[in-house]
């Protein structure tokens, strides 16, 4: 018998349970009760304590919150263990302490070891301590997609890694389809792109503009539409600073700086200070003559010819065309040679996605026939390992009071007509889907000469939940966690079966944990430990609590069950003969 990973829960205001401690035994505990959500609330504080969905309504009337708190015996050396340390968790001499706060406005808090962690963490951890079924489990089976998941996670490694592969060839086969779907969609749009974008580059190529000459242009038919002013202004001032060969008698400011500066040079050895005002005063002598020269050199090559005015103008004019179509910032010639550079960009990859086309055609077709192969290792792999389920589940179901039922799976793929809508598997066209090409169908053969059906109108409801059970028990084996609860797992079933039930149950309890909240006395027999949740009712407030059944109170419990009458002498008879068929049968 293995040690109990989960030791004991607390509740407290949670539903109509006010306070009540639930403590497991490292075997099989079985959680019975009156009609009513008392033993549902079991099931949901292991929920919540394992990261459940909180609902605030959960919270009992009249408290502002709901705590659940549990003591886990984990190894050190587990994942569970490292992933808590990780978190930042203590755990003490092997013991971890995991509560979840439910208060009734909707807020949730978890706290793992000590520590604040996220409520996703115990969903993490959850994983690798709990398997949690119920009849809304029974109903997920009944689906194909269920079923094809229950296949594949009995196969292990054997599908897990052609799986791996498959979904990965499948995504990126998914975004080459769209890629190559859009463009060949929008050819004509990105041949209209093209073509709007091969006019501009050539009436752009056309002006062969340059860089700055916009500015250039203006500055230079700014001159030349004032050339006349121009050379006059430059003329008088020339004249004003060397003189007028015409007028001999006019005085020129070069004349009057030169005997200025002959006056000062005469004296200058007298005074530094003299000496240094004629030095600046023969400066400014030849500053004179030098603009003077200038003057005369700009008048003489000022270019007034109105040919060039016009050939400068029609030139903007060419340039202010491009601007006005190509310019979007306002800056000029420059914003047309940006445009000119990125359209000619954009036209590269437009006249290369023909060769983009091409190469993702190529890529589509390896793709498809990588998944076909794929799809045809993943089909092989699940065929091997349904025999092997349908024999192990078979083998269960023989042990659960259904000797002659037969478990098998039907596995096929469905045909296309379109090739290219499928992938090829066996020769065959079929269609394909995220996980392979198979569609899986769990089937039952409930007695001999009766056909194979789906379990979904071949079983009963008592038969549902034996195959449910059987799948588990299979699972136990191949994919084992420490600690199973079954929530009424064994609804519909009674009698023969029920004991069979509760026998298998107890044989899972050698290697695991199991918890099973049961209305069957026949199922609850065979635990090793009887929980029984209590309601009480002061006036309009339902509580409820939980109390461990030993000896007498077990008894009287079963003969509640059995009969609904706690001292009925057949009762009472009836519980301490299962109770002793029970213990024979567990050994």
């Amino acid at each position: 018998m293995v040690v109990s990973v989960l030791e004991e829960m607390r509740i407290r205001s949670l539903g109509v349970i006010d306070d009540a401690v639930v403590e497991l035994s490292p075997g099989f505990t079985a959680v019975t009760g009156e009609t009513g959500a008392g033993k549902t609330m079991v099931v949901t504080s292991l929920g919540l304590l394992l990261g459940g969905r909180a609902d605030p309504a959960l919270v009992r009337v009249g408290a502002k919150s709901a705590v659940v708190e549990g003591r886990l015996a984990v190894d050190e050396r587990s994942a569970v263990a490292l992933r808590a340390e990780e978190a930042g968790a203590e755990l003490d001499d092997g013991t971890l302490l995991i509560s979840r706060t439910l208060s009734a406005e909707g807020r949730s808090r978890a706290h793992l070891g000590g520590r604040s962690v996220p409520v996703g963490l115990l969903g993490e951890l959850a994983e690798e301590l709990v398997a949690v079924h119920g009849q809304t489990d029974q109903q997920g089976l009944l689906r194909p997609a269920r079923q094809r998941q229950a296949l594949d996670r009995y196969a292990g490694e054997a599908v897990a890694a052609p799986l791996a592969k498959y979904t990965d060839a499948y995504r990126r086969l998914r975004a080459v389809s769209a890629e190559l779907t859009e463009l060949t969609t929008r050819a004509r749009e990105r041949a209209q792109e093209a073509d709007l974008l091969r006019f501009g580059l050539d009436e752009i190529a056309a002006a062969e503009p340059l860089p700055g000459e916009d500015t250039e242009l203006a500055a230079e038919a700014e001159r030349l539409g004032h050339a006349e002013v121009l050379a006059s202004a430059a003329s008088a001032a020339h004249a004003a600073l060397a003189g007028n060969p015409e007028d001999p008698e006019a005085v020129d400011a070069t004349t009057l700086v030169a005997g200025a500066h002959r006056a000062l040079e005469a004296v200058r050895s007298h005074d530094p200070a003299l000496a240094a005002l004629a030095e600046r005063l023969g400066e400014i002598g030849i500053l004179l003559s030098d603009v003077a020269g200038e003057l005369a050199g700009y008048a003489s090559d000022l270019d007034a010819d109105p040919r060039r005015l016009a050939a400068v103008e029609e030139r903007r004019a060419a340039l202010t065309h491009l601007t006005r179509k190509y310019d979007e910032s306002g800056e000029g010639i420059a914003a047309v040679l940006a445009w000119a550079e990125r359209g000619a960009e954009r036209l590269g990859e437009l006249e290369g996605d023909d060769d983009r086309i091409a190469e993702l055609a190529a890529e589509h077709t390896a793709l498809r026939d990588e998944l076909g192969a794929l799809a045809q290792q993943l089909t092989d792999a699940r065929e091997e390992a349904a025999k092997r389920f349908a024999a192990a589940v078979t083998g269960e179901l023989a042990e659960l009071a259904m000797p002659h039922a037969r478990v098998s799976f039907a596995i096929r793929q469905n045909e296309v007509a379109d090739q290219e809508s499928g992938i090829e598997v066996g020769g065959r066209a079929v269609a394909y889907g995220p996980q392979g090409a198979d569609e899986v169908e769990l089937l039952l053969t409930p007695h001999p000469g009766a056909q194979p059906r789906p379990i979904a109108k071949g079983a009963s409801g008592g038969e549902l939940s034996r195959v449910m059970l059987a799948v588990e028990v299979v699972f136990a084996g191949s994919d084992p966690v420490p600690t199973y609860l079954f929530d009424e797992v064994d609804a519909g079933v009674g009698g023969k079966a029920a004991v069979e039930v509760g026998r298998r149950l107890a044989r899972l309890a050698r290697s695991a944990q199991v918890v099973v909240v049961t209305h069957l006395p026949q199922v609850a027999a065979f635990a090793d430990r009887h929980l029984v949740v209590e309601k009480t009712h002061e006036g309009s407030v339902t509580r409820s609590g939980v109390q461990a059944m030993e000896g007498e109170d077990r008894v009287r419990e079963l003969s509640r069950m059995l009969a609904g009458q706690e001292d009925s002498q057949l009762a009472r008879a009836h519980a301490e003969e299962l109770l002793a068929a029970a213990r024979a049968a567990v050994g």
